[in-house]
């Protein structure tokens, strides 16, 4: 999706007593600190924000470009930095998380509390052989088991890989085999939007389709007890096997580079990526980034709206905010659940400062204000939020202007952040104390990232002009490859023509006169759908599975105002061109297979049937004419490569 920034509109940066990054002066100090020594700026930090049993001595090690490394002979414990550290601090009894549920009753953890059960479950997956090095997958709902399962992986070295609890039994499957892992640890069902919806049972499915023999346990959090299948000599009850652990776990000290998770992103080919995150420089960022850009205090309530299925939910939910001892909201449901006031009497309930939400969240609770004063913002008290946050796509200014003017009252600075998982932290984004705003544009690098727009050679292109975003410094943060294939780490991410150069995948621009950033979309085959990540490849691939009906599929995206992108599909069928209801029904089909083999997120939004696909003479399909004609737009580019041009006209109408 393209956002272009209200150039015309520039808003001063926010007076914020105390501000961590408090004006341009001192943002610009630390661009400068960065530039002079880059590895003494980074380690200058590593050792201010992370507690390490073993200190480093160096910084930066670039002898095995691209495969970087950072601090990579100290040793620490991500789990005891996120929660012992703050019990030694005096923090043990400060609530740590809130958690709300769908039907809206409320559970307070403390940080206490929160290490107790941490240790617990960590206790009982050592008693079950998981030790440091082990995969476990994490298929659970937004709870406090799941933010205890990550914790609880961290504490013994085990590298977790949390799986989004809407993918399907084959995406599940496909990531577990994938990770090897020994464990799952999932629940009997998640309750979204008052329904009951299945998590074991596709487990089981997943398992039951084979490629998944490395795993010997599965433990199962009863959320609703629910019926489930059981596998007696595999399947057990979490609180079966944490209620007689201890309560104190030793942590397992690791290097700095050890995986501390491995999370699946999709590429623009079928298999997903496993993207590996070390220890060390992957918390430094987190607990950086949630202390600068959200200009974070003792007494702030930071609620981030995301799933811990998605990397925001791992940097913002799991580890930045706990590990500076902060207060947080946990969600299990839906914003329009039991109506789409509820993210607005949540913040009043339980006076959150900080929030931080999806594009995609905003614009459709605009929609539901306009259309039903009752959920409108400003039927709440919202006097307690200081501070928005925008992440998952870029923000149109329309919507921006909304959020800053309904939401935020028009005093609360927004920052729109640009990251992705395979950077593990925010990348370009305003600091609230110190960046003056542009609606639409995320602004400025964070200090000590080195962020460009370059052309495909890897130059630098003039301010104004579009061009390929890349990272030119490798960062603490950085992916460290992709699980199980490193080539494919360096293909997809240092394309020797970009010298050397970290490649986003995302196009930007920068504005002529103030140098701030706008991405302007995907330069890959990637969708962008909700602040998701899907691969075009992988739902042609769904869709193409289905032989009984499907020959052909392309997959391209095209704007939406909901969504920001939606998915189009072009099929052609193994049967003539259906029209009318039969094309109706076939498309319902083929949304529900889609469902089963990725998940409900992958439905495309549109299926358009056609007796071809426009190829070329070679036989590529022209997917540039595909979204043109996703977007209902003329064709005006070159077709006469095409083996079968009347084909856009047919393809142009809908079903």
């Amino acid at each position: 999706m393209s956002a272009n920034a209200d150039k015309t509109r520039l808003i001063p940066a926010a007076r914020i007593p105390d501000a961590h990054v408090s004006g341009m002066a001192a943002y610009e100090k630390l661009v400068a600190q960065a530039e002079a020594d880059y590895s003494g700026y980074w380690s200058r930090l590593a050792t201010e924000f992370v507690s390490w049993k073993t200190p480093f001595t160096k910084g930066l090690d670039d002898s095995r470009a691209p495969f970087f490394t950072w601090f990579e002979d100290g040793t620490l414990n991500v789990s005891y930095n996120c929660l012992d550290r703050q019990v030694e601090r005096g923090l043990g009894e400060k609530t740590a998380i809130i958690f709300e549920a769908d039907d809206g009753q409320v559970t307070r953890v403390s940080y206490r509390d929160l290490l107790d059960r941490t240790c617990r479950m960590a206790n009982a997956l050592r008693a079950r052989g998981v030790g440091k090095g082990d995969r476990v997958v994490i298929y659970m709902s937004m709870s406090i088991e799941g933010v205890v399962a990550m914790q609880a992986c961290a504490r013994i070295g085990a590298t977790h890989s949390v799986v989004f609890g809407g993918f399907s039994a084959q995406s599940l499957r496909d990531r577990i085999h994938d990770a090897g892992a020994v464990m799952v640890i999932t629940a009997d069902e998640q309750v979204r939007g008052g329904k009951q919806l299945p998590l074991k049972s596709i487990v089981d499915d997943a398992i039951a389709m084979g490629g998944c023999e490395t795993v010997t346990d599965v433990l199962v959090y009863r959320r609703t007890g629910g019926p489930i299948g059981w596998v007696a000599a595999r399947d057990r009850w979490l609180h079966e096997e944490t209620q007689s652990q201890p309560d104190t776990c030793e942590p397992e000290w690791v290097g700095a580079e050890h995986p501390l998770f491995v999370l699946y992103t999709s590429g623009s080919t079928g298999k997903p990526k496993g993207v590996q995150h070390a220890s060390g420089g992957y918390l430094l960022h987190a607990a950086l980034t949630t202390r600068w850009t959200f200009d974070l205090k003792p007494d702030d309530v930071f609620w981030c709206t995301a799933d811990i299925g998605w990397v925001t939910g791992h940097t913002y939910i799991a580890y930045g905010p706990l590990a500076l001892g902060a207060t947080e909201v946990v969600f299990e449901g839906v914003p329009t659940y039991p109506d789409a006031g509820r993210f607005w009497k949540m913040i009043q309930d339980h006076k959150v400062s900080v929030f931080y939400t999806a594009p995609t969240a905003i614009r459709s609770l605009i929609k539901a204000a306009e259309a039903n004063a009752a959920v409108h913002p400003g039927r709440h008290d919202l006097s307690s939020l200081r501070i928005l946050g925008s992440v998952g796509e870029p923000i149109n200014p329309a919507a921006w202007e909304w959020f800053h003017q309904h939401v935020g009252g028009g005093r609360c600075p927004i920052v729109d952040t640009f990251w992705q998982t395979e950077t593990g932290g925010h990348m370009i984004t305003p600091l609230p104390g110190a960046t003056p705003l542009v609606p639409g544009s995320c602004t400025l690098p964070f200090p000590g990232i080195d962020a460009a727009v370059v052309d495909e050679t890897g130059a630098d292109v003039p301010n104004g002009q579009g061009g390929i975003l890349v990272v030119k410094k490798p960062w603490p943060s950085m992916i460290r490859t992709i699980w199980g294939d490193p080539e494919r780490f360096k293909a997809s991410y240092y394309p020797p023509e970009l010298r050397g150069y970290y490649l986003a995948g995302d196009g930007a621009i920068r504005d002529a006169a103030t140098g701030y950033f706008t991405i302007t979309g995907r330069i890959d085959d990637v969708l962008n759908v909700s602040g998701h990540r899907m691969g075009t490849m992988e739902i042609e691939s769904a869709l193409v599975s289905c032989t009984d009906l499907v020959a052909e599929a392309a997959v391209v995206g095209r704007p939406d105002e909901t969504t920001g992108e939606a998915i189009c599909a072009f099929v052609v069928l193994k049967r003539p061109r259906p029209v009318g209801d039969e094309a109706k029904k076939i498309a319902d089909t083929l949304r529900a297979w889609v469902a089963r083999e990725i998940g409900p997120i992958a439905k495309p939004k549109d299926i358009r049937f056609g007796d071809n696909l426009p190829k070329t003479r070679s036989g590529k399909i022209m997917r540039r004419l595909l979204r043109s004609v996703a977007r209902g737009e003329t064709i005006t580019q070159d077709t006469s490569t095409l083996e079968n041009p009347a084909i856009l006209e047919q393809l142009g109408q809908k079903n």
